[in-house]
């Protein structure tokens, strides 16, 4: 239903934003996870990290931009970008990335360092003051003694030295890394990017040093972590995000269009029929709900009524957000990927087991080394994750629904 718009009033535009990262126009049922956020900016000293994680369209991203506010209200300072899988392969790079990060806070303040003028035994020393902008400080952990390790450390503990010495002394400095998934050791390189981290992070905060780390990642990233260091289980919290409930979906879906200028008001049964489409997910509802806005409001002005264009809305959902995934796809490996989707726990977790079985009826079923390599395959390609009790999920949400809609077109084609 819509209600048309007087004359000379100006156009409501539509509000909803299915963009990757980019903020809704009313963020529902995070509420938890930020008041964890504000438990732990209340450490002293710290010794708590905090993990953010979830499949892709949870809106991890989103959240983690609204933390950025609230640890500035406590006077922590903030600093992160996204971790790129160039510099998570590296110690080098990872220590690099920091670096980067740090300037823009540093840069406003001098320090003093020791400088020989001349090249040689005879030059004299003296000492010159520098800013602490980019240049300062990858030259300090490159001309610090000791390994990527002990560089870095000299190098966060020089920051914290000047900060803290500042008028305006923070009470710590937040790091937050979006993809953090990326982190990952290669020990055939003998590069450990993850370990340094961690163990850089874990002894400065024994020191008393208020550094703290926000990784926000898919759920490979926890896993990973706890492979490189044990005591990474102790070192974080973990807040998993899940699919909103259906009051949260909701106040997600009318919070939007609640405007008294707003042109669209949604029925009880469209609601209903967008959460069930959506499954919860809040890049979901943004995508549907875009496009019910842009249908409701263009058959109002035509004088038409509206319902919800499932099949049509589905087919670019599948088009936009599912095919090209699919598309890479091995026939094989559509097989496997048909038979979890039509297992009774498909949206859930399920183990080697539950695909060697449900693929007894195929005219070639699966081994379970088979299910092993190919589960492998298909995790590096970001369709499944496994959890630390060895089941499996998928990684792209409502994937269970797109494999099914295929065997139907299929079906319906054959």
């Amino acid at each position: 239903m819509s209600k048309s718009r007087q004359e000379g009033e100006s156009p409501f535009l539509n509000p909803f934003r299915p963009g990757a990262g980019h903020a809704p126009p009313w963020l529902a049922g995070r509420t938890k996870e930020q008041q964890e956020f504000e438990r732990l900016l209340g450490q002293t000293p710290v010794f708590e990290n905090l993990i953010i994680t979830g499949l892709r369209g949870v809106g991890k991203t989103v959240l983690l931009e609204t933390l950025r506010p609230l640890a500035r209200a406590a006077d922590w300072l903030w600093v992160g970008a996204d971790l790129s899988e160039s510099a998570s392969l590296r110690e080098d790079h990872l220590a690099v990335r920091l670096c980067t990060d740090l300037a823009p806070l540093t840069s406003g303040f001098a320090v003093t360092v020791e400088h020989r003028q001349e090249p040689g035994f005879g030059g004299e020393e003296v000492a010159v003051e520098q800013r602490l902008d980019y240049q300062t400080l990858r030259r300090l952990y490159q001309e610090s003694p000791g390994l990527s390790l002990d560089r870095l450390k000299t190098v966060l503990q020089a920051t914290w030295r000047v900060l803290s010495a500042a008028p305006s002394k923070p009470r710590g400095i937040v790091f937050a890394y979006d993809e953090a998934q990326n982190l990952s050791d290669q020990p055939q390189h003998e590069e450990f990017p993850v370990a340094l981290l961690l163990d850089c992070f874990q002894s400065l905060q024994r020191q008393g040093l208020p550094l703290m780390l926000v990784l926000v990642g898919l759920p490979t990233l926890f896993p990973k972590l706890v492979a490189s260091r044990t005591y990474a289980e102790r070192m974080f919290r973990v807040r998993f995000l899940d699919r909103l409930s259906e009051a949260e979906s909701e106040e997600a879906i009318l919070k939007p269009v609640s405007d008294a200028r707003c042109p669209l008001r949604l029925t009880d049964d469209s609601v209903r029929t967008i959460i069930q489409m959506s499954g919860g997910y809040p890049y979901f509802i943004q995508f549907i709900c875009r496009e019910v806005y842009d249908v409701f409001t263009q058959r109002a002005d035509r004088g038409e009524t509206a319902s919800v264009p499932v099949a049509e809305i589905e087919q670019k959902l599948d088009t936009d957000f599912f095919s090209g995934r699919w598309s890479r796809l091995t026939d094989r490996q559509r097989e496997l990927l048909w038979v979890v989707a039509h297992l009774d726990h498909s949206d859930g977790e399920f183990s080697v087991r539950d695909i060697v079985q449900g693929s007894a009826a195929l005219s070639k079923p699966f081994s379970a080394s088979h299910v092993n390599q190919m589960l492998s395959s298909l995790a590096a390609q970001g369709l499944v994750f496994k959890n630390r009790h060895g089941r499996y999920s998928f990684a792209v949400p409502l994937l269970d629904r797109f494999i099914q809609r295929q065997t139907i077109a299929a079906d319906e084609r054959a």
